[in-house]
């Protein structure tokens, strides 16, 4: 009887199993992709002081250079024929230039690999992605934990694990023989990693993830958390180094915890000070740094006057670290701009935009 109920080799190996391909819009999925196949190209990625006219910005690009821009990274993307990186750069240096706009972060990249959704059929992409929209929900269920720090609204979660999708859409290489689901899956998870780095920097968000992971094998195998020292030895650092990386991570996380900064300067809240003429000097010089961190943290705040799309009209996190750690963490900006990983002049770019919201701010408390 045994014999009748044991599955066969078939049935046990999942190679083994007849799959009927996908069909989007009428489309194989194999014969979609073909359509608009990947594309090797030169691109040049930047951001801007202000917002560029990205009508007149197209209009104006040579022939062939197209031009894409993503509003929550407040990313523009410039995409030409290959070998024509370092013109386009100074293409793009010389339009802004010419405009009053000044460009951040200009980095030229050769032989980019990638395809626009917008060249696949439209039947066809609209139903990959209602296929793919919650088949990558129920892989990101592991996790759910880490994208509600920075999505906590369902509605925004629901809007990028689209943009997910029509990214890796965007990056698929189907000469490779990996399924389009396989190489989704994989990404998915990169791509949740870098919630944390968009936020906080790079060097702290990879740190934070070492930590984590080092504490999480050491107790599955002591079965308890470990110890300072434990923690370092077990990541082959000194225990100087690990506690210099903890603070880091602990002074960036922290930003997620002030409100001013996420949601805005609360100008209804009422700061009240210690009578100077009953309080020590320790509680006066208290209060002074109290207010003075208070109105650099609303400094860095978002414009309630810009739209959200701007970079006025998010928090100012960069320039706020910059700030903070260098008057009163004791870092030089050599040292952030190595732990943060990003350049001293981009911090600057960041860092005058507190300044003038600052001196507004203290003028403000001097009266």
């Amino acid at each position: 009887m045994s014999d009748i109920f044991a599955p066969s080799a078939a049935t046990l190996d999942p190679r083994a199993r007849n799959r009927q391909p996908l069909v989007f819009g009428g489309i194989p999925e194999a014969d979609g992709w073909a359509l608009a196949p990947i594309t090797p190209r030169d691109r040049v990625h930047f951001r801007v002081d202000r917002e560029l006219p990205l009508e007149e910005f197209r209009a104006e690009l040579p022939d062939g250079v197209t031009v894409s821009y993503d509003q929550g990274d407040g990313l523009y993307r410039v995409d030409g024929a290959r070998g024509s990186a370092s013109v386009l750069a100074d293409w793009v240096r010389a339009w802004c230039a010419g405009r009053g706009c000044t460009t951040v972060g200009l980095r030229a990249e050769t032989d980019v690999r990638r395809r626009a959704p917008r060249d696949l059929p439209a039947d066809f992409l609209a139903d990959l992605c209602r296929h793919y929209g919650p088949v990558s929900l129920k892989r990101l269920q592991r996790n759910m934990s880490t994208i509600r720090m920075h999505l906590p609204d369902p509605d925004d979660l629901g809007q990028q694990v689209y943009e997910w999708v029509l990214k890796a859409v965007s990056q698929f290489d189907e000469t490779k023989s990996v399924p389009f689901g396989a190489f989704l899956a994989t990404q998915l998870s990169k791509w949740v990693h870098d919630l944390g780095r968009n936020a906080h920097g790079r060097t702290a968000a990879d740190t934070e993830h070492k930590q984590q992971k080092a504490i999480a094998a050491f107790i599955a195998e002591h079965q308890r958390r470990p110890s300072e020292r434990e923690l370092a030895a077990y990541m082959g650092q000194s225990v100087a180094t690990l506690r210099r990386n903890s603070q880091t991570v602990a002074t960036l996380n922290g930003l997620r915890n002030l409100q001013s900064l996420d949601g805005g300067p609360d100008g209804t809240t009422e700061i009240l000070l210690p009578d100077s003429g009953e309080a020590p000097d320790e509680i006066m010089g208290e209060a002074e740094q109290t207010l003075l961190s208070h109105a650099l943290t609303a400094a860095c705040a978002p414009d309630p006057h810009a739209r959200p799309d701007q970079r006025a009209g998010q928090p100012n996190v960069l320039g706020w670290a910059t700030w903070y750690l260098t008057t009163w963490g004791g870092q030089t900006k050599t040292q952030l701009s190595a732990d943060l990983n990003t350049s001293v002049r981009n911090m600057n770019v960041y860092a005058d935009r507190v300044e003038k919201a600052l001196k507004d701010r203290l003028a403000e408390l001097a009266d």
